[in-house]
């Protein structure tokens, strides 16, 4: 009798391409059957918080409100190292401007926005589905955007203009690269599932890395337009080393993340990572 596990993660290339092994069943698994569901991040945050799942893609702002039920698992992190979610505006601006702008979010549970209110606290914004906001901005509806999938590559096309990139300055703040989203694991699978299953999910990452042009191949039907070369470029910059393992670089910055969050009062308390 197989087990159902039920794994929730985002309709982008960077997801697609990490789970393909495991949706394709490329990997033996034995007698666990890995169910999956598609919903784009700020949903499967919520989702999260009540426990839907045991195994979710999250922000790290996201697991502030769920380690009680969560622990992280130790691969399939999005990192940017001297990158990550981009604030584009209609004109040239400074960043320092952005005090006397409304920006449109994807989501105040998404790190992009953690990050964004480490860098300015008092920021005014919108919550606008992530594949509205460069619309939104080109339309003038709002002063300023914040880009978190494929956007970050495209904007240039619609004569948007980068006011920052919030990986650029994360890794001047601390030398660290920043942590944008997690797979988190249910804590009360019990230890000796939660190894399993990330042995599983750490297999369907090196699988992908392994085989990129087949993992590719399923990956660009998620990538929303993208040419191919784009869609590769964006794998490489969420699928990388750190993904499948943190090392000590990678748990630093997540602590590092959280516990600046904490200091400036962005989450309400202090988070103890745990890594499966």
């Amino acid at each position: 009798m197989k087990k159902d596990i039920h794994v929730a993660h985002s309709p982008d290339s960077d997801d697609a391409f990490m789970f393909y092994a495991l949706a394709s069943r490329k990997i033996d698994t034995g007698d666990l059957n890995y169910v999956h569901t598609l919903s784009d991040i700020e949903t499967l945050n919520r989702q999260a918080m009540k426990g839907e799942y045991e195994v979710s893609a999250v922000s790290f702002h996201a697991y502030a409100y769920m380690s009680d039920k969560y622990a992280l698992l130790s691969c399939g992190a999005s990192m940017g190292k001297n990158y990550g979610p981009i604030v584009v505006g209609r004109a040239p601006v400074r960043p320092e401007g952005l005090i006397n702008m409304t920006v449109a979010i994807p989501g105040t549970l998404t790190t992009a926005f953690l990050a964004l209110r480490l860098f300015e606290p008092d920021i005014r914004y919108a919550v606008v589905p992530f594949d509205r906001i460069l619309d939104e901005v080109r339309e003038g509806n709002y002063d300023a955007g914040l880009l978190i999938h494929e956007g970050q590559l495209t904007y240039r096309e619609m004569g948007l203009h980068k006011v920052m990139d919030l990986g650029v300055w994360w890794l001047e703040q601390t030398g660290l690269p920043l942590p944008l989203g997690g797979n988190v694991i249910k804590r009360d699978l019990g230890k000796p599932m939660m190894d399993r299953v990330a042995h599983d999910i750490r297999k369907s990452i090196q699988y992908g890395l392994d085989h990129r042009d087949e993992a590719m191949a399923y990956a660009i039907q998620f990538s929303r337009g993208l040419d191919k070369e784009r869609v590769d470029r964006f794998i490489g910059m969420y699928v990388n080393e750190l993904t499948l393992d943190y090392g000590s670089e990678g748990r630093q910055a997540v602590e590092r993340l959280l516990s600046e969050a904490y200091n400036k009062k962005v989450i309400p308390e202090r988070v103890a990572l745990e890594f499966v």
